[in-house]
C-alpha cells in the first residue's frame, strides 16, 4: 500500500507541475504578443506573481516597464490599476477618502471613495518619487494586505501584487526608498537595453497601423490555486541550508561572509530574503518539471531576490562596487551543502 500510496503522490505532483507550467506559459506566451525581448524580466514579473510577492523593476526611461505590467493586467483577469506618482501625492491619493456627495433628498453624506491600493494588481510607477508619507501607506498595503484611513481599516482581495518601477539614473525630485521598504519586494529586476534584432521587431509593433490586442488567458482564481500549488512544492534540506547560508554570507562578519563582503557591506540581507529564496526557487522547480527544490534553483534566485537586500557601504560605492558583485563573491564563497 505504501508503494502504491507514493506512485499516487508522485502522479498528482506531476499533474500540478504540468498545470502550473500551462498556465504560467499561457501568459507568457501573451504577454510576449506586446513585450518584444526583456525574457528574464517577463519570467521575473510572472514569477512574483505566482509566488506571491512584490516586484521592483528598475531601469532607465523607454524600457517598456510600465507597458509590461499593463500587459500583464490585461492578460489577467485582475482589478487593475495604476499610479503614477509625484512628490505632491498624499496617502489619501492612493489610499482613498471620505467625500461628500449628494443624496436624492437634496442632502449631503460621507461616503468612502476606494483609492488605487484597492485593486489586484497594482502598478506603482516612478515609486521612488513618492515622499515618505505616501511610501508609508503603500508599505502597510504591501505588508498588511490591507488599507488603514482614520478608524478605518480594508482588507485587500487576494490575489494582491504590487510592481513597482523606478529610474536609477534621476535623482532631482526623487525620495530613495528605505532599506524596511525595499525589503518587502519578493524581487528587484534590472530592465536592460534590447538587443538589435528586438530594436527592429519594436519599432515595426510601434510605427504601423496594427494594433494588438491582448485577451484574457488567466483568471484571479487560478493564480491563487497556482500559489497553493507553489506552496506545497517541498525544500529538501541541502536546499534550504544553501539558502540559509547564502543569506548569513551577505552579512558583514559572519561566518560565511567573503573578504568582500566584510569589506563593502554595511547591511546584509535579513531572513526575508531565506524566504525569497525558497519561494523563488519553488517557481523555479515547477518551470523545469520537478516537485523539489534543488540548489541549483536556489543559485538561479540568488541575484533577483538578494541584490535590493544587501547594501554597500561608502567605501565600496567609492570603488564601484555593486550589490550583484558581492552576490557573486558570496556564490562563489559558499559551497552547496554535500549531498545537495
Amino acid at each position: 500500500m505504501t508503494g502504491q500510496a507514493e506512485v499516487s503522490s508522485a502522479g498528482v505532483a506531476r499533474e500540478q507541475a504540468d498545470k502550473f507550467k500551462a498556465t504560467y506559459d499561457q501568459i507568457r506566451t501573451e504577454v510576449g504578443r506586446m513585450m518584444v525581448g526583456q525574457d528574464e524580466v517577463i519570467e521575473g514579473v510572472l514569477t512574483a506573481l505566482f509566488a506571491g510577492g512584490h516586484v521592483l523593476l528598475e531601469g532607465v526611461p523607454g524600457l517598456g516597464k510600465t507597458m509590461l505590467v499593463r500587459c500583464l493586467g490585461e492578460a489577467v483577469d485582475l482589478h487593475f490599476s495604476r499610479i503614477q506618482f509625484t512628490p505632491d501625492m498624499m496617502p489619501a491619493d492612493v489610499q482613498g477618502a471620505q467625500i461628500l456627495v449628494d443624496t436624492e433628498g437634496g442632502g449631503h453624506e460621507l461616503q468612502f471613495q476606494e483609492g488605487p491600493l484597492v485593486a489586484n494588481l497594482v502598478l506603482a510607477d516612478e515609486i521612488n518619487r513618492a515622499t515618505p508619507k505616501t511610501q508609508s501607506a503603500l508599505l502597510e498595503a504591501m505588508q498588511e494586505r490591507q488599507i488603514t484611513v482614520g478608524k478605518r481599516t480594508i482588507q485587500l482581495d487576494e490575489p494582491y501584487c504590487v510592481m513597482a518601477t523606478q529610474n536609477p539614473v534621476e535623482q532631482e525630485g526623487t525620495y530613495p526608498l528605505p532599506e524596511a521598504q525595499l525589503d518587502r519586494f519578493l524581487m528587484k529586476l534590472v530592465v536592460g537595453y534590447p538587443t538589435e534584432a528586438d530594436y527592429a521587431t519594436i519599432v515595426d509593433r510601434t510605427t504601423s497601423d496594427e494594433e494588438v490586442e491582448l485577451k484574457v488567458v488567466c483568471h484571479g482564481a487560478d493564480i491563487i490555486a497556482q500559489r497553493h500549488v507553489v506552496r506545497s512544492v517541498p525544500v529538501p534540506e541541502q536546499a534550504k541550508t544553501y539558502a540559509i547560508r547564502l543569506v548569513i554570507g551577505t552579512q558583514p562578519g559572519s561566518q560565511y561572509a567573503p573578504e568582500l563582503v566584510n569589506q563593502n557591506v554595511a547591511l546584509g540581507s535579513s531572513p526575508r530574503g531565506v524566504q525569497g529564496l525558497l519561494l523563488v526557487g519553488k517557481v523555479k522547480a515547477l518551470l523545469a518539471g520537478r516537485f523539489s527544490v534543488s540548489t541549483d534553483d536556489i543559485k538561479a534566485a540568488a541575484h533577483v531576490v538578494l541584490r535590493h537586500r544587501v547594501m554597500v557601504n561608502f567605501q565600496g560605492q567609492s570603488d564601484g562596487v555593486n550589490s550583484d558583485q558581492i552576490i557573486d563573491a558570496v556564490l562563489a564563497a559558499v559551497p552547496a551543502p554535500h549531498g545537495a
